[in-house]
């Protein structure tokens, strides 16, 4: 991961915290299905970011190396006696070779380098072991979503959503795997005037200052206001999970 994209969070840990969804409970189960007991997993997170995902496993028992190379996000991360914090990347985690049972990488894949990334889940999983991935996207057959989707495309100021989705591409298609599984798991985020700002203020490739960031904030209060029941709006999400196994 580049510098620029290791630090690209340090101002939005707190809102990234409080404004971005969490995950299905079904992605912790196909994660770990047919693994055992998870309080005998070892399991490293790479691209912890806050701990969202690392809570979830650990929540079921497993010890997870939380890997998170922004000193902010770190800061702001889960405290929980079963999440071991760790200054590293996915490229160098600083994990001992063969040493834990399953490698994630939630909403975070798309910011690595793919090819040292497969070598280090290589040298860190043990025989047996595997590795998943997962996105959430918008689900845009929703007419919230759909206009939320479009201010998005409007506005942003990088590619980001088109590398979420090379990265999806990248690591189901890796030829080191011998077995891979997807899953497209329905989900939502509620969100009500305070909890959409803090989801728009996570949003690393969305202008929060100079001349969009009015027209943007413009374009969101009317796609809540046209939507907005009870206060709230539902934001329609996907998650789309990978599970693969590498070639023994």
């Amino acid at each position: 991961m580049a510098q620029s994209e290791t630090e690209r969070f340090t101002g939005f840990a707190g809102r990234y915290d409080a404004g971005r969804p969490g995950y299905p409970p079904e992605v912790v189960e196909r994660v770990l299905h047919g693994l055992g007991d998870p309080a005998l997993l070892e399991i490293a997170d790479l691209g912890a970011g806050t701990g969202m995902s690392a809570r979830l496993f650990a929540e079921r028992g497993a010890m997870v190396f939380a890997i998170e190379p922004n000193a902010a996000m770190r800061a702001k991360g889960a405290a929980q006696p079963r999440i071991a914090w760790r200054d590293g990347t996915a490229e160098h985690t600083g994990l001992a070779a063969r040493s834990v049972d399953v490698v994630i990488a939630f909403q975070a894949f798309h910011w690595f380098d793919p090819g040292a990334t497969f070598a280090e889940i290589e040298r860190i999983l043990r025989p047996g072991g595997r590795a998943a991935v997962a996105f959430y996207e918008r689900d845009e057959r929703d007419g919230f979503t759909k206009a939320y989707g479009d201010a998005i495309r409007r506005f942003a100021t990088d590619d980001t959503e088109l590398r979420r989705a090379r990265a999806l591409d990248a690591f189901e298609s890796w030829p080191g795997w011998s077995n891979v599984e997807r899953s497209v798991i329905a989900s939502e985020q509620i969100l009500d005037a305070a909890g959409f700002d803090d989801r728009l203020a996570s949003t690393s490739y969305l202008p929060h200052s100079g001349p969009q960031a009015g027209p943007l904030r413009a374009a969101m209060q009317k796609a809540f206001d046209d939507h907005a029941r009870g206060g709230s709006v539902r934001l329609a999400l996907q998650t789309i999970l990978v599970v693969a196994e590498p070639k023994p």
